[in-house]
């Protein structure tokens, strides 16, 4: 037998990564949007002009769900590769793309830096694009995983674009909605 490991064993490394990365990424991507009040429950949030093409809440915590699975199985293909020639840089470009990805809702909902947010999208889509085209080489169907978050990062970055112009004051003034008071006599 000439063979390190047989297909089989292969295939089992692979679901044993795969078992590591979907559950971190989707975990850590949601703990961010939850620590940051993200979506239609922040108060400041609702009180921004938004524009028609918000789609509802659960749009949002469905497709990012699906999302992060996707790039969890892209990465763990990737993580498996190993040896392959340009795996390390395609690793950091993945995890510097990831990393901006959660520091995007604190930003944008927690912070409410709209324009910075744009600017931070812009910065992950940038980098998205060079983590498909690095990850390509090494196993195609990594790069393909990644090309709906691509599309997704284009619809948010219009999405965060229209906010930004239609709530040129967001920023600055707060735009937050008072939290209901009562009064007891």
């Amino acid at each position: 037998m000439t063979e390190i490991a047989t297909p089989g064993q292969l295939r089992m490394s692979y679901w044993r990564w795969a078992m590591v990365t979907v559950p971190s990424i989707v975990l850590v991507g949601t703990a961010m949007g939850l620590l940051s009040n993200s979506g239609y429950g922040n108060r400041w949030f609702a009180a921004l002009d938004l524009p028609a093409i918000v789609p509802p809440g659960w749009v949002f915590g469905v497709a990012w769900t699906i999302l992060y699975i996707c790039m969890g199985l892209s990465l763990a293909m990737v993580l498996h590769a190993r040896g392959a020639k340009g795996r390390g840089f395609a690793l950091l470009l993945f995890f510097v793309q990831l990393i901006a990805n959660f520091a995007w809702s604190p930003l944008f909902f927690g912070m409410h830096q709209v324009t910075n947010a744009l600017y931070l999208i812009i910065f992950i889509l940038m980098a998205a694009v060079a983590t498909v085209f690095a990850f390509a080489p090494i196993r195609k169907a990594a790069a393909w995983l990644l090309v709906p978050y691509i599309a997704w990062l284009c619809f948010a970055a219009i999405l965060n674009f229209q906010i930004d112009q239609r709530n040129p004051d967001a920023e600055s003034k707060g735009v937050v909605v008072p939290a209901a008071t009562t009064q007891i006599g």
